[in-house]
């Protein structure tokens, strides 16, 4: 075996890391929201400016590089600077995962890749992201699932399907819902009228009227027992018992009692509760850190809520003092330390302190997305 000199290895390293930051410096992440002006769709940089100027009928945001837009009846995708990668030809699209893009011509779904070609021909009366390679489709009136080749690898037989989290895959069989792996192997059989996908192990679903949650073998870890619940969030799961709400932790044991009009599931360490009509902010012991005194109220996410006063819309911090008054008409969380608020019929963004990063100017708009 012969050694390479280390003079060799060296340069070798140098030159792979000189161009690895070329690559990074020649597409550097950026964010990017879509936004309105009258009655056309366009993108913008977080400064406001338009990147891609408004001419589109509809748009949606950037996934894998490519956006979503609709002209003259017509959806394409196009990157960021606004080029046509793929021309406006279908009737109806979805965003791009995985490499892939489900499309529809007429009433039948296909599969194109990021050059625009069909890697699957349309055929399939609905069809859905694919996610660990396989996309759920339906295919008179039974749902199966494909490969990326556009092979089945389930066969339709199913009435309804979503698609696969962790490995399993809930589909209904005879009105039940139940669970299969990627052989179309029922793993848990179906029993159940309702089923979430699992995350982090374990499932919602409704047996006989009343939601508990399983593990992956089927086994209930919290029996049926409540009369509706949310999926566990930062290790409990709110429930609600008759008309009140509360929280359990993954032994089903109850760490706040029902006692709540409404709640939210924990975020950012806190959960939004409603008593009465006004809603407050509780932690995971049930202990009021945020006395109830709004009339709605947002989930903290990075260190910020928004809570409405009256008609109008603010941010408080973790202790319920006001970071930015009410003022606002409409408003949505914080993202990257950008906040949109509506003003007077018009979207802007502002940062944590309440200074304008953008002045409100768009009919419509959404949250910044990072595009690579």
């Amino acid at each position: 075996m012969i050694n390479k000199p280390k003079k060799f290895i060296m340069k070798k390293f140098i030159l792979v890391l000189v161009f690895s930051t070329f690559v990074v410096n020649l597409f550097p992440q950026q964010y990017i929201a879509r936004a309105r002006m009258e009655k056309e769709w366009g993108f913008i940089n977080q400064k406001g400016s338009w990147i891609v100027n408004p001419q589109f009928e509809h748009a949606n945001d950037f996934s894998e590089g490519l956006a979503a837009i609709r002209k003259n009846g017509q959806w394409g995708f196009i990157d960021r600077q606004g080029a046509f990668v793929i021309n406006p030809q279908f009737d109806d699209v979805r965003d791009f995962h995985e490499g892939l893009a489900a499309v529809r011509i007429g009433k039948e779904w296909g599969v194109v890749d990021k050059t625009g070609k069909y890697v699957i021909n349309p055929q399939f009366e609905v069809i859905k992201d694919f996610f660990d390679g396989l996309a759920p489709v339906r295919k008179n009136g039974e749902w199966g699932f494909i490969d990326k080749q556009g092979k089945y690898v389930i066969n339709p037989q199913f009435e309804k399907a979503k698609g696969f989290e962790e490995g399993l895959a809930a589909v209904v069989k005879a009105k039940k819902w139940g669970y299969i792996d990627k052989t179309g192997t029922f793993i848990i059989n179906p029993q159940f009228a309702r089923a979430f996908p699992f995350v982090d192990g374990l499932a919602l679903v409704n047996m006989l009227g009343d939601w508990g949650f399983i593990d992956k073998s089927g086994k209930f870890l919290i029996n049926p027992q409540f009369d509706n619940a949310k999926v566990f969030s930062e290790d409990y799961a709110c429930v609600r018992k008759g008309k009140e709400w509360g929280f359990v932790d993954k032994k089903g044991n109850y760490a706040v009692n029902p006692q709540f009009i409404d709640a939210n599931s924990l975020s950012d360490g806190l959960a939004a509760v409603r008593i009465g009509k006004e809603w407050g902010f509780i932690d995971e012991e049930g202990k009021y850190i945020v006395n109830p005194q709004f009339i709605r109220a947002h989930d903290f996410h990075g260190g910020y809520a928004a809570v409405q006063q009256g008609k109008e819309w603010g941010f408080i911090d973790k202790s319920g003092k006001w970071t930015v008054n009410p003022q606002y008409e409409k408003v949505k969380d914080f993202v990257n330390g950008m906040a949109m608020v509506r003003k007077n019929g018009l979207w802007g963004w502002i940062d944590k302190n309440g200074t304008y990063l953008i002045n409100p100017q768009f009919a419509n708009a959404y949250p910044f997305v990072k595009v690579k």
